[in-house]
């Protein structure tokens, strides 16, 4: 079900994020060791709460732009890890609480925990790795950083609200849904790559580079996984494709298709989606609707643009191994549509 987007023949076809990993790789298995630490409870559930999330495959970008931001900058200590790991708890916590709002039973392939252990246990362990993310960024003693980390959670739930006040609405603008994307993911994407340099004792221009990167970034992560939803594979997404119209979610290529579409295609979507009507027969006219309407390549197209704005962000920075694994990331993240 669905359509797969090809992209133009190119980089984007080979970019991959093992640059990075391997970059990163040697951090990343102290980051890994600090996780399993600080998952660990005398409360049973919560370390089997978390760790069927934390062990369910993600790629762990987040903490790696944390790692490599610092490191391209020279820094030699070991506070980076505990910034990382914070990251990746903050980034977590989002997960376990968005599946029990999204009411998602599939994540990375895996059922969620919420159809494990329940909806109180998801959010209360999501909590809990929130608790031990700041228990964390205190620990690193940056005050800077922590500003830059405790805005981003804040910024996070924020959006987190604007999206469930924005669901199954078909007046929703190309605008409402960018501020919902640029707060639920870009800004832990942008705060991830900013408190590198922070720790490192770079320069403001240094600092808002990268801070600029990692929002464009995650803004071109986020298109894409939001065009995959209509154009990609469930193993791919690890979920099901469909689920944002499902859940009555209001993405960019449902807004495009809408804006284009005929009165009658407009009756459909207040339908399905204000109307709670998501059978399979209505998504696979909601698919074709989105095909006819360019919804999928102007989704992409959008995140292509938004991946320039990171590259050229990073163009002023000297060249380097970290910043060429950075740059590659920005291909690899628009290439998953390939």
């Amino acid at each position: 079900m669905g359509v797969v987007i090809p992209l133009e023949e190119g980089k984007n076809k080979q970019a991959s994020v093992k640059p990075l990993v391997d970059l990163t790789k040697a951090d990343m298995e102290r980051v890994n060791q600090l996780i399993l630490s600080k998952a660990g409870s005398d409360v049973a559930m919560i370390p089997e709460v978390a760790n069927h999330l934390i062990s369910s495959g993600g790629k762990r970008l987040r903490p790696m732009l944390t790692l490599a931001s610092a490191a391209m900058f020279g820094y030699d200590g070991d506070q980076h890890i505990k910034l990382a790991t914070s990251v990746e708890f903050m980034h977590t916590a989002t997960l376990l609480h968005d599946d029990v709002v999204d009411e998602s039973d599939m994540r990375r392939g895996k059922s969620t925990a919420r159809m494990i252990w329940g909806n109180q246990a998801s959010v209360l362990v999501g909590d809990f790795l929130l608790g031990q993310a700041f228990k964390m960024m205190v620990e690193v003693g940056s005050l800077e950083a922590l500003d830059v980390l405790s805005t981003a959670a804040t910024v996070i739930a924020e959006g987190e609200v604007l999206q469930l006040s924005v669901a199954k609405n078909m007046e929703t603008t190309e605008d409402d849904y960018l501020q919902v994307i640029r707060a639920k993911t870009a800004a832990l994407f942008a705060a991830a790559a900013e408190v590198g340099p922070i720790i490192a004792n770079t320069s403001r221009a240094e600092r808002n580079a990268l801070k600029s990167y990692g929002m464009n970034l995650g803004l071109a992560f986020q298109l894409v996984d939001d065009a995959l939803d209509y154009g990609g594979k469930a193993a791919d997404l690890g979920k099901n494709t469909g689920d944002d119209f499902r859940e009555g979610k209001i993405t960019l290529p449902v807004i495009l298709a809408w804006r284009r579409g005929t009165a009658e295609d407009r009756a459909f979507w207040r339908e399905a989606i204000e109307g709670g009507k998501s059978d399979e027969a209505n998504l696979e006219r909601a698919f074709g609707l989105i095909t006819r309407y360019g919804g999928l390549t102007d989704t992409i197209a959008r995140a292509q643009h938004y991946g320039m704005i990171a590259r050229d962000a990073l163009a002023p920075l000297p060249a380097s191994p970290w910043k060429n694994a950075l740059l590659e990331v920005i291909d690899f993240s628009i290439a998953r549509v390939s």
